[in-house]
């Protein structure tokens, strides 16, 4: 809470008259939202301070105010999907994130010394949390609800779909950059008979992958994808990508090739952005995905040139909205578990992290794309449609 906070005790306390609420009410009012309206997806104002922080930190103003308690809206996924669908949050461009802009741009902040930091801060959380939250495999990915009504059925469609493009059969060996807990991994090898080598940077991950699969043909590493040198019929990379950063994005890319066979096919697995001149949202880099960064359409060409063949782009972005939703009310069964381990302030934080996200992939500001790629091209043409 912050320390010079007044509670509103009635509407009428409302500091209605200043240029800088009136600013943020005209916003959310382009975008259908009223401050302490009747709808859902209306803002509640609780305290002083809030259109301030928010104009002056954008979202990371407006999240850690949400953290502290002094907003709130009841459908928060929705009052996000309204906003964003305007565009108008990107208009809000303050001062004092120049420096988070200008490290994004010129620094690379996922070298191998910072690469770590998100598997110590997001992804060592700990595993009961992870499989209170997730479906029964733990796949912490976007699922694929094309025809799935549940959320373990479309993670397991979403992995039968991966393996099916990448045509796996048994036998072959399977390279998973950033494999998780293992879901894929374990469902290759179950329903292809493929053998499968993964890499993580989080300790927690691959020792309860260890744990789970000792009776499968499977290698959990910890070990960063730069120090890959080795040969394999197919790779896969699920939700990592985003860790990489634009500066590593050419490296990513040459692992990539020179571990895969020449008769072999890579898919790529990754939430993006529309935008290519973008900066990481500085809430989500501060709380959630440390040194986290999108990729845009144009800056993974960029990486691809001369190195693969786009055989296959598949983009079902809004699938992520109904995963996250199923995210946050699995997440919400499951506090009362872990209320005395991470209190008040880390429920709203994740509270936050989920709704925010869908409501960012329910505006489409956001995008998950499969890219399917190959070394030369796939002689004949690739055909999603025989998969």
């Amino acid at each position: 809470m912050s320390s010079n906070a007044s509670t509103f005790t009635s509407q009428n306390e409302l500091p209605q008259d200043s240029a800088i609420y009136r600013s943020m009410a005209d916003m959310l009012g382009q975008a259908g939202i009223r401050i302490n309206g009747g709808n859902p997806w209306d803002m509640q104002l609780h305290r002083a301070g809030v259109p301030e922080r928010a104009f002056a930190q954008a979202n990371l103003g407006l999240g850690e105010a949400y953290m502290d308690g002094d907003w709130d809206a009841e459908q928060l996924d929705e009052f996000f999907s309204r906003l964003l669908r305007t565009r108008l949050a990107d208009t809000v461009k303050p001062l004092r994130l120049i420096g988070h802009v200008l490290a994004a741009k010129f620094m690379n902040r996922q070298n191998l010394k910072r690469a770590r930091t998100v598997g110590e801060v997001h992804y060592d959380l700990g595993n009961d949390f992870y499989s209170a939250m997730l479906d029964s495999r733990m796949t912490y990915t976007c699922g694929y609800w094309n025809s799935a009504a549940t959320l373990e059925e479309a993670q397991e469609a979403k992995l039968d779909l991966i393996c099916r493009k990448l045509q796996l059969k048994p036998g072959m060996r399977v390279l998973d950059i950033g494999c998780g807990w293992g879901s894929f991994m374990a469902f290759a090898a179950e329903r292809y008979g493929v053998h499968a080598v993964g890499v993580s940077i989080s300790k927690e991950q691959i020792a309860l992958a260890k744990e789970r699969y000792p009776h499968l043909p499977l290698e959990f590493r910890l070990q960063d994808y730069r120090e890959l040198n080795e040969h394999f019929d197919a790779i896969v990379s699920i939700g990592m990508f985003e860790h990489v950063g634009r500066k590593n994005y050419r490296t990513y890319m040459d692992v990539a090739h020179r571990c895969l066979d020449n008769d072999g096919l890579f898919l790529l697995h990754t939430i993006g952005k529309n935008q290519r001149k973008s900066s990481p949202d500085p809430w989500i880099d501060k709380y959630i995905f440390p040194n986290g960064d999108l990729p845009s359409i144009g800056q993974i060409g960029d990486a691809l040139d001369h190195l693969f063949v786009v055989e296959d782009l598949h983009n079902f972005g809004a699938d992520y909205d109904k995963t996250l939703m199923a995210w946050h009310s699995n997440f919400e069964a499951a506090w009362p578990r872990f209320e005395a381990q991470l209190g008040g302030r880390f429920r709203r934080m994740w509270r936050y992290y989920l709704l925010s996200c869908a409501g960012a992939f329910r505006a489409r500001d956001i995008q998950l794309w499969q890219w399917v790629l190959s070394k030369k091209g796939v002689m004949g043409g690739y055909r999603r449609e025989n998969v």
